[in-house]
């Protein structure tokens, strides 16, 4: 008998599932990544020093008497006079230090709170209803945008002389109820958190117009609503020229043309030049005041729109 050795049977050839077969994963650089990391980040440092170096020498410069001003390293901390210079700023020329910083806010509060709510509601309109000429009139909106805000402080001075405004509140308050940028982004967020079909189903429902924009689009808008309101409190606080060309009576300064008057005469009188300088201090308060209670709402509102 012979022996018949079994040959191996062959593995089945693989079926193709028209998918290729997934490499090794390319090796990232390692050394480009930190380098990337390492770049940027000294980028941010030095915007970072850059940007808290004046309020850091501000607030070093707020612990000096007006002797150690001069005769210190700028950096370099004072004999500790914070409180003293602090009481001269609230005491000098019977506190009009205070009454400018009441008038800033009168100023930024109410002009800032008007202003936000008419540009939302100019924004709403924009976006959600159509009527005859909108976008044309909407780039009306964008030229506005265009023009620098000192351009039209002349035209602003001759109007208000005519009406009889300058020299007072309503001179710097009325100008600040108009914020064509505030109207742009104003249509943005309406477009990003306003669906259609809500304010349609309000509408069903038996809500006429002006109670579908207050109780349906405001409340969805309240992150722009929030956003807006910061850009326009920052611009309305910081209104120098505004304020220089329309008034002149010291009771109704802002805080920023006050401290300004002051500036210009420290050379006459130099016991001003602390009080200048803890004043801008106490000036910049409300505004990180403002960002820090309001930046959660900020934030989200930035991004409005980025996510389709």
């Amino acid at each position: 008998m012979s022996t018949q050795t079994a040959t191996p049977e062959a593995p089945p050839a693989p079926v193709p599932t028209g998918r290729a077969t997934p490499g090794p994963a390319p090796r990232r650089d390692r050394r480009g990544g930190f380098t990337s990391r390492i770049a940027v980040n000294t980028v941010l440092a030095v915007v970072a020093v850059y940007t808290l170096m004046p309020l850091t020498w501000l607030l070093i410069a707020s612990t000096k008497s007006y002797r150690d001003l001069f005769a210190t390293n700028p950096f370099s901390l004072g004999d500790f006079a914070f409180l003293a210079n602090l009481n001269a700023l609230l005491e000098y020329n019977d506190g009009i230090f205070v009454r400018w910083l009441l008038n800033s806010l009168l100023y930024t509060v109410v002009a800032s709170v008007l202003s936000t709510l008419i540009s939302v509601a100019c924004g709403y309109a924009f976006d959600k209803y159509a009527f005859r000429g909108r976008e044309k009139w909407f780039g009306v909106v964008l030229i506005g945008v265009l023009i620098p805000s000192t351009v039209v402080q002349l035209p602003l001075y001759l109007m208000a002389s005519e009406l009889g405004l300058v020299n007072t509140y309503w001179a710097v308050l009325i100008p600040g109820l108009v914020n064509p940028f505030g109207v742009y982004l104003a249509r943005v967020f309406s477009e990003g958190y306003v669906p259609g079909e809500v304010l349609e189903a309000a509408r069903v429902d038996g809500a006429g117009e002006v109670r579908t924009f207050a109780k349906v689009a405001l409340p969805m808008l309240a992150p722009g609503f929030v956003t807006i309101f910061l850009f326009t409190f920052t611009a309305s606080w910081n209104n120098f020229y505004g304020a220089l060309m329309m008034l002149n009576d010291d009771q109704l300064y802002p805080v920023n043309l006050g401290l300004y008057m002051w500036n210009q005469n420290v050379y006459q009188q130099p016991e001003l030049y602390p009080l200048v300088i803890i004043g801008s201090l106490v000036a910049v308060v409300p505004l990180i005041v403002a960002f820090l209670c309001l930046q959660r709402f900020w934030r989200s509102g930035l991004t409005a729109g980025a996510v389709k």
